[in-house]
């Protein structure tokens, strides 16, 4: 793929290259793949989400949802305004909090549409570890909060608080958590680390995986020899750690990914594992470090797991466009435009079929909720019974 760099460009990302590497030698020439990944996106002033760049949007290297359009945000709050309405009604502080808010535009899309409801949020927080994510996220928010004329805080953190009460936002969050890599040979699973060896990074097989890490579809499939595909132990480790700090309410995250019996089809020979630069799809995932986004898709089934050793009430799963259709996406879309004015309502229908078709976002992307002691809020309500998550559970 031929893409012209910046000469600071290609600076930057051979410091974090020659970083890596030493750390790659001070290991003994052996790094497991997710300390790679966490070093090329998360490296302090030189990871791709720790370094200025411009990620987001037509310019950047994706565009997301809320990106495409406010629609998103908008449909988002039929879900959310039964529970704020619980926690006023409890008299409890309403609150949202969410995590990597990318450029800001959801938080802004649902202050919006909670505005024109005639909601006013009390805490609007984020826990954003890109420094320059946060400054674009304070500058949006903080100017729309000031056009809307409420009073919504915004404040920005550096962790989860704890015995938190209210919702909980994550939007294409869980697919950039360091994963770790396995191959499957000589019957039995083994690590898939990186070395470093003339001038470049390279895949290297370890030791063997730990049977108790590996899931039942690992150790009950029928793989081929070579077989290749990730493991999630710190997206897992997340999400114990998010339902340990939730002390009742709703958690609500949008993302691409699997149920485990797809995640580890036979046929999936080469994993997940991708690299975006510039809306360009890319395989090596060792290109261009510092510059490149790297992603998996989420097993939908382990997070299930992992949120219901921790308490959960329930645990949901569908896909983008039946959420969204179940949320009323499509007479929000009505609302604030006119069918009858091409010229208004075609950017309008053009969004939705990009978030609700099966080619595009509408059956990749999965919605994923789980409520936490959801009846100390709303006597009386399950989580299937909150718009967007009323069709059949996947899961």
């Amino acid at each position: 793929m031929d893409i012209t760099l910046t000469s600071l460009e290609a600076g930057h990302s051979e410091l974090l290259k020659a970083k890596i590497a030493s750390q790659i030698d001070s290991e003994g020439g052996w790094i497991p793949f997710s300390r790679y990944m966490e070093m090329a996106l998360y490296e302090p002033g030189m990871g791709y989400y720790s370094a200025g760049a411009h990620k987001l949007g037509a310019g950047g290297d994706f565009t997301t949802a809320p990106e495409l359009t406010p629609l998103f945000g908008a449909a988002i709050c039929s879900t959310l305004i039964p529970v704020l309405e619980g926690l006023k009604k409890q008299g409890l502080p309403t609150q949202i909090l969410e995590f990597g808010a990318g450029t800001g535009k959801l938080a802004t899309s649902i202050l919006s549409r909670l505005h024109d409801l005639e909601f006013i949020l009390d805490r609007y927080d984020i826990v954003e570890i890109s420094p320059d994510l946060a400054q674009r996220q304070q500058e949006r928010i903080k100017k729309t909060i000031a056009e809307l004329g409420n009073k919504t805080q915004c404040h920005w953190l550096g962790q989860l608080p704890q015995d938190f009460k209210g919702i909980i936002l994550a939007n294409e969050v869980i697919d950039a958590i360091p994963c770790d890599a396995i191959i499957y040979q000589n019957g039995f699973w083994y690590w898939r680390g990186v070395s470093f060896e003339g001038n470049q990074f390279i895949w290297k097989v370890g030791a063997p995986v730990e049977q108790e890490l590996l899931p039942e579809s690992l150790l009950s499939g029928n793989f081929s020899e070579g077989y290749v595909t990730e493991l999630h132990t710190p997206a897992n480790a997340w999400m114990h750690q998010l339902t340990q700090h939730m002390h009742s309410g709703l958690f609500l995250t949008f993302d691409y990914g699997f149920p485990e019996s797809e995640y580890y089809h036979p046929q999936r020979l080469e994993g997940t594992l991708m690299a975006h630069h510039r809306h360009h799809a890319i395989q090596d995932p060792f290109y261009l470090p510092g510059l490149c986004d790297l992603t998996t898709h989420v097993d939908w089934s382990q997070i299930a797991r992992s949120a219901l050793t921790e308490n959960v009430d329930d645990v949901y799963l569908t896909n983008q466009a039946a959420y969204l259709l179940d949320a009323g996406i499509g007479d929000i879309a009505l609302e604030i435009g006119d069918p009858g004015n091409p010229e208004t309502f075609l950017p309008i229908s053009n969004s939705l079929q990009k978030l609700l078709s099966e080619a595009e976002m509408g059956e990749l992307f999965k919605a994923f909720a789980f409520s936490k002691n959801l009846q100390k809020i709303l006597p009386g309500y399950t989580l299937e019974d909150l718009p967007g998550l009323r069709g059949r559970n996947r899961l």
